[in-house]
């Protein structure tokens, strides 16, 4: 997101910072983002047993992705997470950080798409990391902490937050600390599942991460979960194979993209790719006339289809 923390510090409990929100919050607040979309959902929800990690100086990032892997399913605490999230002189930890920890966990870090997503993911059963300026714009203090809970009624949210295993704020004191983080939120999931507000570009680039962090039979299960929502989506399709291919794993990747040829007979890269497990397996006129293809196609990867055909065509 745009304009994100260059580095973040875990709050201290300084009591005057913390009285300079609720001035600045009072002042400022305005219609809450929070009730834009709250049709469908109880007016009070709370996620029983979420796991809680008393926080240590500066290790709120730690400590809530563990809160949230724990809950994912995975036996995980802080400590193991300190040395892959936690910068020391920053005093802090980066959120993408986070984000590559969980990828690198096997689990899918799926953005929120926006403040009036919260509610309905934790309705969901999707606890959300958020990241809170507990300070002023002029002083910030970065904090993470876990949404849990929320009363539509009252106009609450139940947090895990620091020391605190279930932390009470107000819609305005929430937000207002939240918005200074352009409301950056996190769900982490299993690859099996969809978080409650999926959007196709966003599940994609969430498992594509998991394909990056070389975690290439989770990011398989996560391509497998979006086509049963988008069956044509060709980067999942495509996704798969690759996945199988990296795996070694060459029957499985030429089923995937012979599949991916069927249902997109027009994608040149789908061809290409088939051509090269062809050759690899030894099926050399099968490899050729799958790699003529796709340069016949053409399109924006035409030479890199072209370098196939050449490699193949000089064996």
């Amino acid at each position: 997101m745009a304009n994100q923390p260059k580095h973040l510090r875990s709050h201290g409990w300084f009591l005057i910072i913390f009285v300079g929100v609720l001035i600045s919050g009072c002042a400022g607040f305005r219609s809450s983002a929070l009730l834009k979309k709250t049709g469908g959902i109880p007016a009070y929800f709370e996620l029983d047993g979420v796991p809680f990690f008393p926080q240590k100086a500066y290790q709120c990032g730690p400590a809530a992705l563990a809160e949230a892997l724990r809950w994912s399913g995975l036996s995980i605490t802080p400590e193991q997470l300190t040395d892959e999230v936690f910068t020391p002189e920053k005093k802090g930890s980066l959120q993408a950080a986070l984000i590559g920890a969980a990828r690198r966990n096997g689990r899918i870090a799926y953005p929120l798409p926006g403040p009036e997503d919260l509610f309905k993911e934790v309705a969901a059963g999707n606890p959300v990391i958020v990241l809170q300026n507990l300070g002023l714009s002029w002083y910030p203090v970065w904090h993470y902490a876990l949404v849990i809970g929320y009363d539509l009624t009252e106009k609450r949210v139940v947090l895990r937050s620091g020391n605190t295993v279930r932390e009470v704020l107000s819609f305005w004191v929430f937000e207002n600390t939240w918005d200074r983080s352009h409301h950056w939120g996190i769900v982490v999931l299993r690859p099996t599942q969809f978080p409650a507000v999926a959007k196709e570009d966003l599940f994609l680039k969430a498992v594509l991460g998991l394909e990056k962090a070389r975690r290439f039979q989770d990011a398989i299960d996560g391509y497998q979960t979006l086509l049963t929502r988008w069956p044509g989506s060709l980067p999942a399709l495509m996704g798969i194979g690759n996945c199988y291919y990296a795996l070694g794993k060459l029957e499985d990747a030429e089923t995937a993209f012979r599949k991916t040829i069927r249902l997109h007979p027009d994608s040149g890269s789908a061809f290409n790719n088939l051509a090269q497990i062809l050759f690899e397996q030894g099926r050399k006129k099968e490899a050729l006339a799958a790699a003529r293809k796709a340069v016949s196609l053409g399109g924006p990867f035409r030479s890199s289809y072209q370098k196939t055909l050449r490699e193949i065509q000089s064996e």
